[in-house]
């Protein structure tokens, strides 16, 4: 009798529990069931919200052109002795006057350029060099600049300020670009970058020369 009763015990706590865990399983199919709907929305809401953000904020589309066209090529034997880096703060300001908070269209630059320059050993020819009592005497070509241009990576708009009225003028920051490029150039000659060239090639064509069995070399300058 008690072995009946304890196998009935048994059956019974398994019953409850199958019938514990289908319960279970039904109340979360349920659940899921009931969120399933908000769930939608949400992921609804959360690709508006990012058509939204792409629509204020656009992402620019760089397309290159799949077609290259090579002009030149030519081989270059520059002589590179000097490079400068130099900062400029460049304004450009259209439609200013009384009523240039209405019309007028104002951009402050800040340009990072680059200025190369040394000498062009392509104008370097034989009979610019003369060999008379051990002494190598040795006509330069002028030193000449042969990179100025902006850093793009640095270079960058540090204000704009439009008109009430207008809209940006569309030319206004090419225009800056391009004065910017010419200050960084004119401050670059003004600093002596063409006789420091001079002087840095001079110093690296006498270690040149020396090695090729020429202990001395005396420069001249070509006025060309």
């Amino acid at each position: 009798m008690k072995n009946n009763n304890s196998l009935l015990s048994i059956l019974i706590i398994a019953v409850i529990a199958i019938a514990a865990y289908f319960i279970v399983q039904t109340v979360r199919d349920a659940s899921r069931a009931a969120a399933a709907p908000f769930q939608q929305v949400n992921e609804a809401n959360q690709s508006l919200q990012t058509q939204m953000a792409n629509l204020l904020n656009p992402t620019p589309t760089i397309i290159p052109d799949p077609v290259t066209y090579i002009n030149e090529i030519r081989a270059l034997a520059r002589l590179e002795t000097i490079q400068y880096s130099i900062e400029k703060v460049i304004t450009g300001e259209t439609g200013q006057g009384a009523f240039g908070f209405l019309m007028g269209d104002k951009i402050l630059f800040v340009a990072h350029g680059t200025v190369i320059a040394g000498i062009n050993m392509e104008k370097l020819a034989p009979e610019n060099m003369r060999y008379e009592n051990g002494v190598l005497t040795v006509q330069l070509p002028p030193a000449e600049i042969f990179i100025a241009a902006l850093d793009n990576g640095k270079s960058y708009v540090y204000n704009r300020d439009t008109g009430l009225l207008t809209k940006p003028d569309p030319n206004l920051e090419t225009l800056v670009r391009q004065k910017a490029e010419d200050e960084i150039l004119k401050a670059a000659l003004e600093d002596g970058i063409l006789e420091q060239a001079r002087v840095n090639a001079e110093a690296y064509l006498i270690k040149f020369f020396a090695s090729l069995g020429f202990p001395t070399v005396i420069f001249s300058q070509d006025s060309g």
